[in-house]
C-alpha cells in the first residue's frame, strides 16, 4: 500500500524540480479551468470537452515553460490548466523531456497527451511565428490566444506552416476566442490557419478570427483521407482568405453564424462525400462561397438562412460546382446537439463584438446580444479583464509630433500623418471597420502611455482595441473605447494601435504618445 504513495511523492518532487529549472509558476492549490464558458458544438459530443478542469493551474510566459508544465505532470492525462501571458516565439521555445510529454523545439507540441487547457491571460498571449500542434491528443481547450505568421518555408518555420494543426487520432478539441492570422499565401511561405487530418474528430472552432491567409483550413489531407469529421464552426470571422474556409473532405461539418468577408477564390469547399450544414451565415464581397471546387469528387450541403451581400459565382464545369446563385441544398444534415443561432442579419455586428482574442471571451445569447459568460462554479477567478484607462490624459511632451507613422489601411481622404499633426480637425480612418495605425521613431524611444483621441462626431466608435509593441508584436494593453492608455514603460521604435471592433466608422484624430 505504500508504493502508490511513494510514486506520488516522487512525481511531486520531480514536478517541483522541473518547475524550478524552467521558471514555471505553479499555484499553491489545485484549481479548475481558467477558461470561461463551456464547449459548444461537436466538442460537446463523444463525452464532451473540459480540458484541464479540476487540475493544477500553471502560469507560463515562454514556450519552454508550456512544455515544462506538460512534462511536470504525474502522467500524460493528469488535468492541467496552462495560463499563458506574453509573446511565445522560437527564441523561448525549446524541447523539454519527461514521461508525461513528447515535445520539440520551435513548436508548441500537444502530443500524446490529454486533459489540457491553454488560455491567454493578463495582457495577452501571442504565439509569434510559432504554431500549436496537436497529435494523438484528447480533451484539449485552447482559448483567448493569438497565433500569427507561422511558416512552412522561409525562416523561421514551424508546424508545417499551420497556425493550429491537428493530426493522428485527435479527439474532442475546443478552440475558442482565438485570432489566427498570416501575412500571405503559400508563395509567401504560409499554409493553413486551422487544419485537421488523419482521424481528427469532435472539434469546435468558435468566436475566432481567421484572416490574411491563402488558406483558411482543411479537414482531410487528400480525397482518400476521409477519417475526419464532426466539426463545428460558429461565430467566426473569415477575412481576406483566398480559399479553404474550410475545405472539407468527407465527414460532417456544421457552419452557423460565421461572417465571411473577402473570400477571394472560394469559401466552404465540400468535397469527396463531405456533408456540410451551412446556416445563418453572412457572406460579403466574396466569390464562390459554397460548393465543390477544384475536383470532380462531389461533396454536399444543406443551406438555409444565409445572407449573400455582393457575392459572385463561377459557371459550373467539370471541376467546379458552385452552390449559387440559388444556394440550393443537395443533402440534409441532422445536428445532435442543442444550439441557438442568431439571425444572419445581425451576424456582422455580433461577430465584430465577440470574435477573436482579447474580447473578454464574450458570446452571443442567441438573440443577437453579446454577453460575458460566467466562469464555472469552481473556477478560481474570472477570465482576463480589459485594463481601465487612467482617469486623466497623460501630460508632458507628445512624442508623436515629429515622428513617423504608417498602418494597415486608410480610408479615402484620410492620412496616417493626421495622427501626429496636433490637429483635432484632421483624422485617420481604416479602410474598413477594423485596422491599425502606428507611430514610429528612428531610434528606440521610451513610452509609458498614449492618448487615442477620436475626431468630433465619432466619439465612441472605437470599441475593442489592442496596443502593440511594433518591434516585437507584444501586447502592451487591450481594452474597449478610445482614450488614455497606461502601460509599463517600454523602449521601442514603433507602437501600434489596433482596432479590432467598432461601431460606425472609426476616426482617430490624434495618436499621442508620452514618456511619463
Amino acid at each position: 500500500m505504500r508504493r502508490p504513495v511513494a510514486r506520488r511523492l516522487q512525481a511531486a518532487v520531480a514536478t517541483l524540480a522541473l518547475a524550478a529549472a524552467t521558471g514555471v509558476v505553479l499555484t499553491s492549490a489545485p484549481a479548475a479551468s481558467a477558461a470561461t464558458g463551456s464547449a459548444t458544438g461537436y466538442a460537446t459530443q463523444n463525452g464532451g470537452t473540459t480540458g484541464g478542469a479540476g487540475g493544477q493551474t500553471v502560469r507560463a510566459t515562454t514556450g519552454t515553460q508550456i512544455h515544462a508544465a506538460l512534462c511536470g505532470r504525474a502522467s500524460s492525462s493528469t488535468p492541467i490548466v496552462i495560463e499563458v501571458e506574453g509573446t511565445i516565439n522560437h527564441g523561448n521555445t525549446t524541447k523539454v523531456s519527461g514521461s508525461s510529454c513528447n515535445t520539440a523545439a520551435g513548436v508548441i507540441e500537444i502530443k500524446q497527451v490529454s486533459n489540457v487547457t491553454i488560455v491567454g491571460v493578463g495582457s495577452g498571449a501571442v504565439f509569434d511565428q510559432l504554431g500549436i500542434h496537436l497529435r494523438e491528443a484528447r480533451n484539449i481547450i485552447i482559448q483567448n490566444v493569438t497565433v500569427r505568421n507561422v511558416k512552412k518555408s522561409g525562416s523561421p518555420t514551424s508546424n508545417g506552416g499551420d497556425a493550429i494543426g491537428m493530426e493522428t487520432n485527435v479527439r474532442n478539441v475546443w478552440v475558442d476566442h482565438t485570432t489566427l492570422e498570416a501575412s500571405g499565401g503559400e508563395s509567401e511561405g504560409y499554409d493553413g490557419l486551422f487544419d485537421m487530418k488523419d482521424n481528427t474528430q469532435y472539434v469546435t472552432l468558435s468566436y475566432s478570427i481567421l484572416r490574411n491567409s491563402g488558406r483558411g483550413g482543411l479537414v482531410g489531407s487528400s480525397e482518400t483521407e476521409l477519417s475526419n469529421g464532426f466539426i463545428t464552426y460558429h461565430h467566426n470571422l473569415y477575412e481576406n482568405i483566398d480559399s479553404r474556409a474550410p475545405l472539407l473532405r468527407g465527414g460532417i461539418a456544421h457552419m452557423y453564424n460565421n461572417h465571411y468577408v473577402r473570400l477571394n477564390e472560394s469559401g466552404i469547399n465540400s468535397r469527396a462525400g463531405a456533408r456540410a450544414k451551412v446556416e445563418n451565415n453572412y457572406f460579403k464581397n466574396s466569390k464562390d462561397v459554397l460548393g465543390t471546387f477544384y475536383t470532380d469528387a462531389a461533396g454536399y450541403w444543406q443551406a438555409s438562412g444565409n445572407t449573400l451581400d455582393n457575392v459572385t459565382w463561377s459557371s459550373p464545369g467539370s471541376t467546379t460546382n458552385p452552390a449559387g446563385p440559388e444556394m440550393k441544398s443537395t443533402t440534409t444534415v441532422a445536428i445532435p446537439y442543442t444550439y441557438r443561432a442568431d439571425a444572419a442579419s445581425c451576424v456582422p455586428d455580433v461577430v465584430s463584438r465577440t470574435a477573436g482574442a482579447g474580447k473578454g471571451n464574450r458570446v452571443s445569447d442567441g438573440n443577437c446580444s453579446p454577453q460575458t459568460p460566467a466562469p464555472g462554479p469552481t473556477d478560481p477567478t474570472p477570465g482576463p479583464t480589459d485594463p481601465t484607462p487612467g482617469p486623466t490624459p497623460p501630460t508632458g511632451t507628445n512624442l508623436s509630433i515629429g515622428a513617423g507613422s504608417d498602418g494597415s489601411s486608410k480610408a479615402a481622404g484620410t492620412s496616417y500623418g493626421d495622427l501626429r499633426d496636433g490637429s483635432m480637425t484632421t483624422y485617420w480612418s481604416p479602410a474598413g471597420a477594423t485596422g491599425s495605425a502606428s507611430i514610429k521613431w528612428a531610434s528606440a524611444t521610451a513610452v509609458s502611455s498614449v492618448h487615442i483621441r477620436e475626431a468630433a462626431g465619432a466619439t465612441g466608435n472605437v470599441k475593442a482595441w489592442r496596443l502593440l509593441n511594433g518591434d516585437t508584436g507584444a501586447v502592451l494593453a487591450s481594452g474597449n473605447g478610445a482614450g488614455p492608455i497606461a502601460f509599463p514603460r517600454t523602449s521601442l521604435r514603433k507602437i501600434t494601435f489596433e482596432i479590432t471592433s467598432s461601431s460606425g466608422t472609426p476616426r482617430i484624430a490624434e495618436f499621442e504618445t508620452y514618456a511619463g
